[in-house]
């Protein structure tokens, strides 16, 4: 019986070992005292809040031990967990806590306002606060629904026998610009876990840092699961600060390193990286984005191996391997599939293209998702009849059988490690008065990998003013999804059928500028 209880079976074997190292308050978990944690947590849900397995919970939190208690009781309990991204607006938040059905919503302290406002849209829903808060809507205590619980006669946390069960919904943006949840099963959660530890030679000697946000299908897909799963240690960082990183690091003497390429970029201009010791790292990898080729350089000549990653939240973030002599004989390369990874490029017609042709990446097997949420048309466009998803990025693969990603699909771009979606940003901005059509396309961008550049096409000659323009996006979108430039037009070039020509925008205001040079 194969279920996503990944920290409760490595707890039966290594009980007594180190499993995570919180580094803003120092203090470390074996892995028998993160297991009780998490089974009080499983019965809190199931006792005093009342939820049942199927039941959504989501937690709006930053990184820290009480986000996997949530996350690893999601493994015991059958609750289905919808990490919440702690960027968005409470108008964003509000769509997914809607679509998901969230019962209950635990939450931090540092988001207690957006809570409030939460909690006016949705009267019926169960707010648990992480930490006292002094103003905030009305809470129950975390720690309070855990002493009820361990007082009560509340039944022990029941093992989850079907692996098809979900175990969490990761919320993604659409290219409609909808939030989509990815139903993730416990069969996705514990196969990527150990098929990553064998693909990836993890072993219980490793310790890895976590920077990155958990709520996230990465942060939680690597390295937190594998780890637990092979034993080693997590050392989890509430916020990215690469002198601290690096100092961390070093103390904590860790193996193997995960971060997004504007991460890598910002670790490398750290001076920390020439003061510490990192004799004992093995290796680092990037995902989220390409990975750019002079950055493997900068970390090769301090001698250290930058692997490039590839996956998807739907297909289990894991997706490739490579070993770190290959990293460094075949730079730009994502490696080849793990092992029980089904991968074809097709073209157009579904057929499979031959060596070193471009096609689109397509994923079968056990590591892949079940689907989106309550969104069969979203599902079957991504997954054929015969099981296939279909990423939407193109790549080739040589004569060895190794990847290289050539580029999407669609006109999604990535800023620092992020999806952004056109569609959405153009929505929020033609709810503007002051403009009457508008488009938005990624640029490349030398420190976050691409921004958004928006052509805005205002209904009075005078045009809107940038920073008034900025303040009324502020109240739509998170900050992240912002455009770096506006550039006012007189109309947007179109097609027949009314689709804007994006690529005559680039070349017509953007080429002549060196912009996308």
């Amino acid at each position: 019986m194969i279920n996503g209880d990944v920290l409760g079976e490595r707890a039966r074997l290594s009980g007594g070992r180190t499993a995570l190292v919180e580094v803003a308050t120092g203090r470390r978990w074996s892995y028998s005292e993160l297991d009780e944690r998490a089974r009080r947590c499983a019965r809190a849900w199931l006792g005093p809040l009342g939820l049942t397995p199927g039941d959504r919970c989501g937690i709006l939190s930053g990184n820290r031990v009480e986000l996997l208690d949530a996350f690893l009781a999601a493994g015991k309990s059958g609750v289905v967990l919808v990490p919440l991204n702690t960027r968005l607006t409470a108008t964003e938040l509000a769509g997914i806590v809607d679509d998901a059905g969230i019962e209950v919503l635990m939450y931090s302290a540092e988001h207690a306002s957006t809570v409030a406002e939460l909690s006016t849209r949705f009267k019926e829903l169960e707010l648990v606060a992480i930490d006292e808060v002094a103003e905030g809507p009305a809470s129950r205590l975390y720690a309070g629904v855990l002493a009820e619980a361990e007082a009560g006669a509340w039944p022990e946390p029941a093992p989850v026998r079907d692996p098809e069960h979900p175990f969490c919904l990761l919320y993604t943006s659409g290219t409609t610009g909808r939030p989509k949840g990815v139903i993730t099963p416990h069969r996705q959660v514990a196969f990527n876990a150990c098929n990553t530890v064998v693909c990836w030679q993890l072993t219980e000697n490793d310790t890895s840092p976590i920077f990155t946000p958990l709520y996230h299908a990465g942060g939680l897909g690597a390295f937190l699961m594998p780890i637990f799963a092979a034993g080693g240690t997590v050392v989890l960082h509430s916020r990215f600060n690469a002198g601290e990183v690096w100092r961390t690091i070093e103390a904590e003497r860790c193996t193997v390193v995960l971060g997004v390429p504007t991460i890598w970029k910002m670790l490398a201009e750290a001076p920390e990286l020439d003061e510490v010791d990192l004799g004992h790292v093995r290796w680092l990898i990037s995902g989220g984005a390409p990975l750019p080729q002079h950055l493997i350089e900068v970390y090769r000549e301090r001698g250290l191996v930058l692997r490039q990653g590839y996956g998807l939240t739907e297909v289990g973030v894991n997706c490739f391997a490579m070993s770190s002599e290959e990293a460094w004989s075949r730079p730009g390369s994502i490696g080849r599939p793990l092992m029980f990874t089904e991968a074809r490029l097709v073209d157009e017609q579904g057929e499979e293209v031959g060596v070193d042709e471009v096609g689109e990446l397509c994923f079968r097997g056990p590591h892949v998702s079940l689907g989106y949420w309550r969104s069969p048309e979203a599902t079957a466009a991504a997954y054929d009849s015969k099981g296939w998803f279909h990423t939407g990025d193109m790549a080739r693969r040589d004569a060895d059988g190794f990847v290289y990603i050539a580029g999407r699909r669609k006109d999604m771009f990535i800023s620092g490690g992020v999806n952004i979606y056109p569609v959405e940003i153009e929505a929020a901005l033609l709810q503007h008065p002051g403009l009457k059509d508008a488009a938005v396309v990624g640029v490349p961008d030398a420190t976050w990998g691409e921004v958004g550049v928006a052509f805005l096409v205002p209904t009075a000659p005078g045009g809107v003013d940038a920073d008034e323009l900025l303040g009324f996006l502020e109240q739509r979108l998170a900050r992240y999804k912002m455009p770096r430039r506006f550039i006012a037009v007189d109309e947007l070039p179109r097609t027949a059928y009314g689709k804007v020509v994006k690529g005559e925008l680039v070349d017509r205001y953007l080429y002549r500028e060196g912009v996308t040079s």
